[in-house]
C-alpha cells in the first residue's frame, strides 16, 4: 500500500524541483527526503527517481503516479471537508494567507463577522506574497489565501489548488502633482502582445509620458513588480527603477515627494486624497481571488471564510467582482 506522506514529498518534488527545496519547503532533512522517496519506490515496484548529475528528476512512472497523488489528496480533503460538517459547529485554527492591502481594507471585516458567526473558529492571518501561496497550501502552512494577478502577469493554474473569484480592482498611475510629464497622444493602439484592453484610449500614452521619470516599483519576484514592468515594456519602454517598495501607501509618499511614479492598485489609494499625487486610470485590472487546496472548498470553515470575505468587499469593488 501506498503511503500518502510519501505520495506528497513525490508530489512536491514534482513541483519544486529539487530535494534540497522540499526539504526546506517541509522542515524536513534532504537525506530525511531521499530515504522517504526511496520506501516509496520500494512500495511502488519499480523506478520513480532517476539521477541527472547532481540532481534527481522524475520518471514517466513517477510523473504518472504524481497525477495519481493529487487525485488521492483532492479526495481526501473532501473527506476532511465531509467530517468537519458532519461534526457541527466550527472549532480550531484556521490559517488564512493574505497580501497586504486586503489585510488592511477587507480582512478585518471578515473576521469580525467570522467571530460573531463562528466563535469556536480561531482564525490566524499571515502575510504571504500570492507567489508564495501555492507552496504553502499544498505544504499545509495555510488553509485558504487571497490571490491577486494583474492583465500583464496572469495566474498560472497552479495543480492541486483551486480558486474562486473574490473582486476586481482599478489600477492608477500615481504621479507627483507637480510633475509636467511630456506631452502624450489621446489615442494609443494596443501594444503588441498586451492583454486584451491593454490598448484603447489612453494607458500607453500615460505610460509613455512618463519614460524618462524615476520608477518605483514593488520588490522584485513579486507580482506587483512584474506588472509594472510589463505593463512599461508593452507600452515601449523598460522603466528606470529607483525605489522598490512593498506597501502601496510608502509608495504614494514617495510620489508625493517627487522621487518618482508608480503604478497602484484601486486598495492602495484608499484614504483622502494627497493633493501632491496625480491619479491617472489606467485600464489595466487586478482581480483577487480565494485559493485552497483541490477538494477544500467545501471544507466548513473554509466555506465560511469565502462568505465573510464576500460580504465585506466594499461596494465599489463589489460591482465589478470577478465572474459577475
Amino acid at each position: 500500500m501506498l503511503d500518502v506522506r510519501r505520495l506528497r514529498l513525490l508530489r512536491e518534488l514534482a513541483r519544486r524541483g529539487t530535494i534540497a527545496a522540499v526539504a526546506e519547503a517541509l522542515s524536513f532533512s534532504p537525506s530525511a527526503v531521499s530515504q522517504q522517496l526511496g520506501v516509496l519506490e520500494r512500495e511502488a515496484g519499480l523506478p520513480l527517481l532517476e539521477r541527472t548529475g547532481r540532481g534527481v528528476r522524475l520518471t514517466p512512472a513517477g510523473r504518472h503516479l504524481v497525477g495519481h497523488a493529487e487525485a488521492v489528496l483532492e479526495r481526501l480533503e473532501q473527506a476532511d471537508a465531509d467530517l468537519a460538517e458532519a461534526r457541527g459547529g466550527l472549532a480550531g485554527a484556521l490559517r488564512i494567507g493574505a497580501f497586504p492591502t486586503a489585510t488592511r481594507a477587507i480582512v478585518p471585516a471578515a473576521l469580525t463577522a467570522l467571530a460573531r458567526r463562528h466563535p469556536g473558529l480561531e482564525p490566524m492571518v499571515s502575510e504571504t506574497d500570492p507567489a508564495a501561496v501555492a507552496h504553502a497550501l499544498r505544504a499545509g502552512d495555510l488553509d485558504v489565501a487571497l490571490v491577486h494577478e494583474y492583465d500583464f502577469v496572469p495566474a498560472e493554474p497552479e495543480p492541486g489548488l483551486a480558486t474562486e473569484p473574490l473582486y476586481v480592482e482599478a489600477m492608477y498611475l500615481a504621479a507627483p502633482a507637480a510633475e509636467n510629464p511630456a506631452e502624450a497622444p489621446a489615442e494609443s493602439p494596443a501594444p503588441p502582445g498586451g492583454p486584451a484592453g491593454s490598448g484603447g484610449s489612453d494607458q500607453g500614452a500615460v505610460l509613455r509620458g512618463h519614460a524618462r521619470a524615476p520608477w518605483i516599483t514593488a520588490t522584485p519576484g513579486t507580482l506587483c513588480h512584474a506588472m509594472t514592468v510589463r505593463a512599461c515594456q508593452a507600452a515601449g519602454f523598460t522603466p528606470r527603477v529607483r525605489h522598490q517598495v512593498d506597501e502601496f501607501a510608502t509608495v504614494l509618499a514617495l510620489v508625493a515627494a517627487g522621487q518618482g511614479v508608480a503604478v497602484v492598485p484601486q486598495l492602495g489609494v484608499t484614504g483622502p486624497a494627497d493633493p501632491a499625487v496625480r491619479l491617472t486610470r489606467l485600464l489595466m485590472e487586478r482581480r483577487t481571488n480565494l485559493a485552497f487546496r483541490s477538494g477544500a472548498g467545501a471544507h466548513p470553515a473554509v466555506a465560511a471564510f469565502g462568505t465573510a470575505l464576500r460580504a465585506a468587499v466594499p461596494p465599489d469593488l463589489a460591482g465589478s467582482r470577478a465572474g459577475t
